[in-house]
């Protein structure tokens, strides 16, 4: 009897540990908290829901920042996407792009409307709208973003630790090589990161500048792609570094087409208020001018009316 419960318990404590071990090698997306991958490693083989459909992705890199925006631009197949806790809404640029077949945005877009333009590689509007016959003769790299931020603490910290640990954050949360990571400089409260990547040093396999800064921003918004298990931080002799404000500026490799013809309806209103006060300032100077002259003048005729009066 007592031979029977050992074997049953050393049957479970095996069936146990080898589940243990199945779950410990189960294949999980690092890049994507709405991944899913299947198989062990180092053969996973991942999609991520887009809408509708599943789309193949490799979540052993940054996925594409034109995937990830569309899967920002569509509903979720429950109908919701779920966001984090005091999340807040940024629409700004977001919009449903088309993307090559690795994940890149094609060089014309239109988001699904009549309305075309061109953009560049990371997927920002480099040119003016036009209609269905807009033509994107290439998509035109962007090689330099800097990545503005606010910090949220003044504690004091040496300013160099500071530069080391945003760099090491850079390198190693999101795989980009060093050399990328060209500067990065303190003003007050005030961090400015460059990172530059020309054409001829992006091979297939690469990061791309534009993902980074596109997974940084979601990271300093507190809304990011990346897994909770593995969260953003900014570490400097053990003390996480807040960060927050992100602002993000685009440098192509050539220069925008972009006119003043198509002004949005703000710019517009401004110049029109900064052009009426101009008028405005012109016509009461020209009014006061001309008070002054016929005071003047009156003063003058006064004068020499007196003047004869005395003399006769």
């Amino acid at each position: 009897m007592k031979v029977c419960t050992a074997l049953r318990l050393g049957a479970a404590l095996v069936c146990f540990i080898l589940v243990a071990q199945t779950q410990s090698q189960d294949c999980f997306c690092p890049t994507h908290v709405r991944g899913v991958c299947n198989g062990n490693p180092p053969n996973c083989a991942c999609k991520l829901p887009i809408g509708p459909d599943d789309v193949p992705v490799d979540c052993t890199k940054l996925i594409p920042k034109c995937l990830l925006m569309k899967r920002e631009s569509l509903p979720a197949k429950g109908g919701r996407r779920p966001k984090p806790e005091n999340a807040l809404v940024d629409n700004d640029g977001l919009y449903n792009p088309d993307c090559e077949g690795n994940g890149r945005f094609k060089a014309r877009q239109c988001n699904n409307t009549e309305t075309c333009w061109c953009v560049n590689s990371a997927g920002v509007r480099r040119t003016d709208k036009g209609d269905k016959n807009w033509k994107c003769q290439e998509l035109v790299r962007t090689f330099w973003i800097i990545v503005q931020m606010t910090r949220n603490s003044t504690e004091e910290v040496p300013a160099n630790d500071l530069k080391k640990a945003i760099e090491d954050t850079i390198t190693s949360r999101y795989k980009l090589p060093v050399k990328h990571v060209a500067t990065v400089e303190l003003e007050g409260s005030m961090i400015y990161v460059d990172l530059k990547q020309n054409s001829s040093e992006l091979s297939p396999n690469d990061v791309d500048i534009a993902d980074v800064a596109y997974y940084m921003e979601k990271d300093i918004k507190s809304d990011p792609f990346i897994p909770l298990e593995n969260p953003f931080a900014i570490l400097v002799n053990g003390k996480n570094i807040g960060v927050k404000e992100p602002l993000i500026y685009y440098i192509d490799e050539k220069p925008h087409e972009i006119s003043m013809k198509r002004l949005t309806a703000g710019v517009i209103a401004v110049i029109v208020v900064v052009v009426v006060a101009i008028i405005a300032g012109i016509i009461v100077l020209v009014l006061t001018r001309r008070k002054k002259g016929r005071y003047e003048k009156a003063e003058v005729k006064e004068m020499n009316e007196m003047q004869k009066q005395l003399t006769s």
